[in-house]
């Protein structure tokens, strides 16, 4: 089936005024906030702004070797937009791309003037280094993660550089930023929002959702997940949610380079499969079934063992799995026995979660056979 890819030869020839933004165009200023623009796009927002394609030749000349892409695609991504009609020309501005490893801090933004008179704030979504992975960890027991409170800030100081509407997204953790930005701005700028959307990004804790805020902006959430979707599922949704069909199977129909397109919209499925409403609610309940305290007593246990092996991100992680496994090893016989103790538990509780919700999947399976 066709992709996004496919879908900028089919409409790359058409501008915004020929055919208006939608939902195709959001998956790729999500996507395109992957690559990192550092020294190719200024960071003050559209001063010295550069084009679509201005940003492609300029990171052309980039040793790629040297840069820390997560995926091809996101390049190649870049490079077949800034050909086409209807994105070459759009300005790309306001690059932030901040990693504080102290604060548990990954974040990275980036403002698309589209050129139809509005703004599209896209947040990137977990990159590759450990640190970006553990703030997603801590979503699960702060009431606020680092980048959520930046991604605030940052709206507020693109808005303050347009009169126009905005539109904001992400892909992943970017997508509840977006989310999470459109909630907690102030009233007088929820106004001038016309979408945010959400790509398979987690979800919220309840307290979040019922922020006068958030209901706010409910009418223009749109949220897009996998028919196998895991990730999206974190948390809670009060949106109602898209189910897109993806290509690939697993956690692997997260990369949204696998997602079906047709025309101007994704090829859409009625619902989610069996696997990910178990993955789901087994994570839910697993993550439910556990203080907040101990959650974080958890994560911060994996990421120090993690951490012990000195990569900072998961291509040096993944790079030697000898040496990686080795670190890994002796780390985990140097911890004490009380948190050895701890992290048995939990693990045991996941466990015990997942045989319980496998036995309700089980018999649905069995009666699609008969």
């Amino acid at each position: 089936m066709a992709n996004i890819f496919d879908y900028l030869q089919w409409r790359g020839d058409l501008t915004l005024k020929q055919s208006g933004f939608n939902v195709v165009d959001n998956l790729i200023l999500s996507m395109i906030a992957y690559v990192p623009f550092d020294g190719v796009v200024p960071a003050g927002i559209k001063r010295g702004a550069v084009t679509f394609s201005g940003a492609a030749e300029l990171f052309s000349k980039l040793d790629l070797k040297k840069l820390p892409v997560r995926n091809p695609d996101d390049v190649r991504l870049l490079t077949a937009a800034a050909a086409t009609r209807r994105f070459k020309n759009m300005l790309l501005s306001g690059y932030v791309n901040n990693i504080d490893i102290a604060a548990e801090k990954q974040f990275s933004a980036l403002t698309v003037d589209t050129g139809d008179g509005s703004l599209f704030i896209a947040f990137r979504g977990t990159d590759l280094t450990l640190v970006g992975w553990k703030e997603d960890f801590n979503m699960t027991f702060l009431a606020q993660i680092p980048s959520q409170a930046e991604a605030v800030a940052y709206l507020d100081n693109a808005a303050a550089h347009s009169r126009g509407k905005l539109r904001i997204g992400g892909h992943s953790k970017g997508g509840n930023l977006a989310v999470y930005a459109a909630a907690f701005c102030r009233r007088s700028l929820q106004k001038r929002i016309l979408s945010v959307y959400n790509n398979d990004g987690p979800g919220f804790a309840a307290s979040v959702i019922s922020q006068p805020g958030y209901q706010n902006v409910l009418d223009r959430l749109h949220t897009f997940i996998p028919q196998s979707s895991v990730v999206g599922m974190l948390l809670e949704h009060h949106e109602q949610y898209a189910v897109v069909h993806s290509t690939e199977s697993g956690l692997m129909q997260h990369e949204a380079y696998s997602w079906s397109v047709l025309g101007t919209d994704f090829v859409r499925r009625e619902s989610v499969t069996e696997e990910s409403r178990f993955v789901g609610q087994t994570l839910k309940e697993w993550l439910y079934s556990i203080e907040p305290q101990r959650r974080e007593q958890f994560f911060d246990a994996l990421y120090a063992i993690i951490s012990a092996t000195d990569a900072k991100n998961l291509s040096e992680l993944s790079a030697d799995w000898l040496k990686t496994a080795k670190a890994l090893s002796r780390t985990l016989k140097n911890i004490d026995a009380p948190t050895k103790k701890m992290l048995g538990e939990i693990l045991g509780v996941l466990f015990e979660s997942a045989k319980k919700n496998i036995g309700t999947l089980l018999p649905v399976r069995m009666q699609k056979k008969r």
